[in-house]
This record gives C-alpha cells, structure tokens and sequence, in this order.
C-alpha cells in the first residue's frame, strides 16, 4: 500500500507539480519536514496521536510506522508542496483561497479516512479523523503563511502546538 500511495504522489507531482519553481517552495517543504520530524521524535513512540499500521507486503517487508513515515515526509510533502503552491490562487479573492485550502484538507482527510476504514492508520490519546481534518486546515493556512511569511507562520506553529499540547495533555516524559 505504501508503494501505491508513494506512485499516486509522484504522478500527481509529474502531472500538477511545479517543478520549475521547486527552490522557492524549498523553505517551506523543509518546515512541513521539521514539523513532522519533531513529531516523530517526540511523540511517535511515548505519546502518539496516530501510528500508521503497515498492511500486507509492508508488513511482510518488515516496514514500521517510522518507515511509513519517512516515505509520506519523502514523497507526499514535496509533491504537495510544489502542487499546492505552485497551483495557490495568488490573484483571486480569499474566497477562493479559503477554498482552495478546504480542497487540499479534503484530499487529505480523504486520504486519512481510507486508512483508517483499511486499518492503515490507528488513533491513540483521543485523536481522531475530526482532529486530523482541523490539523490539515490549520497545517494549510500555515504553509501558505509560511510561504509569504515564513516568521509569522513559526509564531502560528507554536502557538497552534501549544494548543494541542495542552488540549492532549502530553506529558512532559516526551522531552527525555
């Protein structure tokens, strides 16, 4: 499944990708990369919201949940990366950019709930797809804001952490 998931992001970046402009979308995949990374270190294996549960031939191969997650920071961020930005409605009214970050947290919540149906994904410590749907459009409005304004989206991320931190209850054990 991961292989699938992985083939379906890399036509997706071949086919709506902004290639051309890959080292101004540069600085925010890395952000996107940093986000995810911190959550690894320090909530995946002590706390997690989430884990993803390798199926069939993943599992078969011996892939983790760390695996899993290093192919999505891998293959899914820069591809969407370069297709959300690159296709962002920069001149249009914030209608329309609202909408078009509703799409992509609909494509994500899509994608998420058809791993949770499959099993591909477990929730832990009151997460759930509605927190995920939430993340996705804050993480979207951040990336944005990240793009045009990298500081005031830092300022967005901590606060925003803060908030799920203590909306969680994460114990201070993660920072060993």
């Amino acid at each position: 499944m991961n292989a699938l998931y992985g083939l379906v992001w890399i036509a997706a970046l071949f086919i709506w990708g902004d290639w051309r402009n890959f080292k101004k979308y540069y600085p925010t995949y890395l952000f996107l990369l940093m986000g995810d990374f911190l959550y690894l270190y320090f909530l995946s294996d002590y706390y997690p919201m989430w884990t993803y549960v390798p199926q069939g031939l993943d599992q078969d191969i011996g892939l983790t949940n760390t695996h899993i997650s290093l192919s999505i920071m891998a293959i899914k961020y820069p591809a969407t990366i370069l297709i959300f930005l690159g296709r962002y409605p920069e001149e249009k009214t914030w209608l329309k950019q609202m909408g078009y970050i509703f799409i992509w947290s609909g494509i994500y919540a899509v994608n998420e709930a058809f791993d949770s149906y499959f099993g591909l994904i477990k929730y832990d410590n009151g997460w759930n797809i509605w927190w995920s749907i939430l993340f996705n459009l804050v993480m979207f409005s951040i990336l944005r804001l990240h793009h045009v304004r990298p500081f005031r989206a830092w300022v967005a991320s901590f606060i925003f952490v803060l908030f799920l931190w203590f909306i969680f209850d994460v114990p201070s054990s993660v920072f060993r």
